[in-house]
Formats: C-alpha cells, structure tokens, sequence
C-alpha cells in the first residue's frame, strides 16, 4: 500500500511452464502447499463447529440428507472455490489486499451458489447449518491467512522467507529508486540481486550502483538474469528502453521461466486508481483523478463520528485513571491544547493529554541543536521535557486519546495525515500542502510505519500517498495495523 512504484507483472510463461528460480520456486510451492493445509484446516473446524452448533450431540432425525457427505463435499467445493478464484496465486500472495478480497469473493460466490442450486434442486440442507459453516470459514480464512503472511514477513525481514531474485534494469537514477523502494519494504518479498544499465553508462559507471552489482547492458539482460540465478526482472525508465525493445525482451525470457515485471513512472498512485485499456494495440494505462470530496467522504465522516462517540464512552475509565496520574505526577494541566492546521487550512486546538512540563515551549530553543529528525519537525528521543508518566503515555500512544473529541467535533478523521503546527505549514511547498485537502488523523500511514523513526522525507511522501489514494477498506488496514504499531512501540517518543 505504501510502495512508490507500481510493479505490473507481465507474465513471460504460462502459470504450469517451467519454474522460474528453483530455490524461490520450491519456497513458493512449500509455501502455497502450507496454505492449502491450513485452508483445509479451518474450514474443516467451521463445518465440524457448524454441524456440533446446529445439530448438538444428536443426530438430525428424520432427515434424508447425508450430512456425513455434505460437509466433505462443502469442504472440498470451498477449496476448489478458493483454486478458481486463484486465491493461491503468486502474484497475490503475502502483500497487498487483493488475497483477502479474494478469498471473501470466493466464499461469497460458493455460499451464493449453494443457496441457488439448494433452492432449485429443492435440498433441505439446513440453513443454520451452513450459515454458520460460511460464517466461520470465512472469517477463519482471513485470520489464517493474516498469521500466515506475518510469519512470511517475519522469514522475509531476516532474509530467510521465500522471496524473488530481481534484476532491475534501467538508467542509474531509476534503478537507485526503484531498489530502494523495493528495500524500504523487505518483507515484499522482492530481493535486488543485480542491476543492467544502458549501453552508454557501462563504461563510465562503476561495477556497482551502491551495493547493488552492475552485471551488465541492456544487450544482455537474459542472459544477465541467468548468471545471477534471478527469477524477476524489473524494468524501470529509460530512454533506451522503448515500446519495441521491451516486447522484444518478454519473447526472449519466454520459456525461461523468469518474470517479467514492469515498474512505470507513477510514483505514488495506488492500483485502485489505475486501469489499463487496450487502444489500437497500445496498453494504455488511465490514471484517475482522486476523489476528496462526494458520497464515500461522507460515509468518511459519518463512521469517524460515530466511531469516536462509541470509543470515548466505552474508555471513559481509562481516561479518568490517565488524568489522575498526570495530576498526581507533576503539577500543571491534564490536557495540552495547541493549535494545529487541519482541512483547508483552517487552525483548530488538537487535544492531548499532558506529556511535558508546563515551560517546554520556553526550553524548546535551548534544545534546537539537539534535535534528531530533519526537515520541520523537532524531535527528540530522551526529550528531557518530557514527564514520567509522559514517557509512558506516549510509548503507548493514550495521550492521543483526547483527539477523539476533535474527530466527534468534524475537526480531525480516525485515519489521515499528521496534523501539522502553523510554523510547519507557514514552510510548506506547493507539493507538502496537499496534505491539507483532506483532514488529519489520529493515526495514518507514518503511524504504522515507524512514527518518529521516519524521516521529514518519508512522512510527507506516506501523507501524500494516503491523500491521493485514501479508500474506506484503506483505512479499516491502517486502523487495523494501528494496534501492531503501538503494542511494538517502535519510534514512539
């Protein structure tokens, strides 16, 4: 979700040719095979939970259908379900929310055949039966594969889990890019093994671009891909690289085994927004136009609201306990109110809880020098500003608790942009200020991303990222990875 370049896989073989990198391919099979036992696990369990819910202990008396065949056959349909929808599919596997949605499709799709044909072959098979059955499963599959894919990253953070061997090709400035978009997120599963430039720059150009191997030109780049036993090659710009010589390229590593992936120049755009439509044999790709205003913001709104009215009655005691800890561990105020830029640009008091000393603004020029981020903002790890029961409250983010009065009141969305201070805003570009064409959030993609740890850079590219491609499903996944971020504590402070 949060990558800066689009990779658009171009298939280079049919899915049962030849494998592609032997070692990365047996990881994918033991992989996809570890997948279809744990599928075959969980719907397993619903069906048997199903069946022990409806029907109990007894057996269903009277009833002419075989349920010991029927739940079999309900699990086994499921699994070819989950097959046709391809659902096992490499390209989908282990990032990205497509896998999910396709396994909800595929329950969806199966549950409303078997209603169809149960009507017409007029089956008695018992609703309760299967509505628990397909309640079950399907929430079971997406917490399967949920553990799943946090156990891949975790194999793929240390270098150990399956992931492709790539060869980027393309002019030295997009290929740096490209391998550091690919790095910034390892747990992609994309491993930079080697890089081909243009013709031009071999001579003058060292035999490596930072730690990455030039292995050679675009004259030789299948069989570069062999020589370093890579799987992938990535295409990224270049001037040499036109529309005939990279179809040339895909029908000389067809057969090969090796993919073929494309990275265009649209930095920042996320799939949703992209479509690719076939004009006089030309793929062309149509990028559309984000939406900040309309139905889908005012749903937006209306689930903030309410949202944040349910979560602040239900943490009423928490906040109570918080505030008399602050009160009791340094005098001064519960609540710390300073004025932030919002929607528009329209200054509005964001509220928090306590974290400092009542004078930190007046310490704040001493401690210029010793700020540890680039960019606008200051920050500090061992802030000495900073109270004891600060510390702790920020380690685990309930001093941002209070914000959800600013998100009841319109002023703040559950999930957006970091709000910024006016001195910040006063220093923006033309690019930074899109952040303020939508509302700041409480937690947003620089939350669950490493907060603090994040450059000037980074923020601002992971804010313009979210405004241009926000989506209600979006922001259910952040809200979601939100937990994991604070519980991690990672760059909170």
């Amino acid at each position: 979700m949060t990558s800066a370049t689009l990779l658009t896989p171009v298939r280079t073989s049919s899915p049962d040719g030849p494998p592609s990198g032997p070692a990365a391919r047996a990881d994918e099979r033991a992989y996809v095979q570890a997948l279809v036992v744990l599928d075959t696990t969980v719907l397993t369990l619903a069906v048997l939970v199903a069946y022990a819910a409806r029907f109990g202990a007894d057996d269903p008396g009277g009833s002419e259908i075989p349920y010991v065949l029927v739940a079999p056959g309900l699990v086994l349909a499921w699994l070819v379900s989950l097959k046709v929808l391809r659902c096992y599919d490499d390209r989908v596997l282990g990032y990205g929310a497509d896998e999910y949605r396709r396994v909800s499709a595929a329950s969806l799709r199966l549950a409303g055949g078997v209603a169809i044909a149960g009507y017409i072959a007029d089956v008695g098979v018992s609703r309760g039966f299967l509505g628990i059955s397909f309640a079950l499963g399907t929430v079971g599959l997406e917490v399967a594969r949920f553990a799943a894919r946090k156990r891949l990253h975790r194999a793929r953070s240390r270098g150990a889990g399956w992931s492709r061997k790539v060869l980027v090709v393309g002019d030295t400035a997009h290929v740096l890019e490209l391998v550091h978009t690919l790095r910034r997120e390892p747990y992609a599963g994309y491993q930079v093994v080697g890089a081909c430039i243009p013709d031009a720059l071999l001579a003058p150009v060292a035999q490596r671009l930072g730690d990455v191997p030039v292995v050679g030109s675009f004259r030789g780049i299948p069989e570069a891909a062999t020589a370093i036993g890579a799987d992938t090659v990535a295409v990224t710009a270049s001037g040499e690289l036109t529309a005939t010589r990279l179809r040339r390229l895909g029908w000389q590593l067809e057969g090969s085994g090796v993919d073929l992936v494309v990275a265009p120049a649209l930095t920042d755009v996320a799939g949703p927004r992209i479509h690719t439509r076939p004009v006089a044999g030309l793929p062309l790709i149509h990028v559309e136009a984000p939406e900040f205003r309309g139905a889908r913001k005012l749903v937006k709104g209306l689930v903030d609201r309410a949202a944040s009215s349910f979560a602040l009655t239900l943490l009423l005691p928490l906040l109570a306990v918080i505030a008399l800890a602050i009160r009791l561990d340094s005098r001064g105020p519960v609540l710390f109110r300073q004025t932030r830029v919002g929607q528009g640009g329209r200054e509005f008091g964001v509220y928090k809880f306590r974290t400092m000393v009542v004078n930190a603004d007046a310490l704040l020029a001493e401690l210029a020098a010793r700020n540890e981020t680039d960019g606008l903002m200051f920050k500090m790890r061992d802030d000495p500003r900073v109270t004891r029961i600060g510390r702790l409250l920020r380690k685990w983010s309930l001093d941002e608790l209070p914000q959800l009065v600013n998100v009841l009141l319109g002023q703040m969305s559950l999930v957006g942009p970091r709000p910024p201070l006016p001195s910040e805003v006063a220093r923006y570009d033309g690019d930074v200020a899109r952040r303020l064409l939508v509302k700041p959030g409480m937690t947003g993609l620089w939350q669950v991303s490493g907060r603090s740890d994040l450059s000037w850079e980074d923020g601002i590219r992971l804010d313009l990222y979210y405004v241009e491609n926000w989506s209600l499903a979006a922001d259910l996944t952040i809200l979601w990875k939100t937990f994991g971020a604070v519980i991690n504590g990672r760059g909170a402070y």
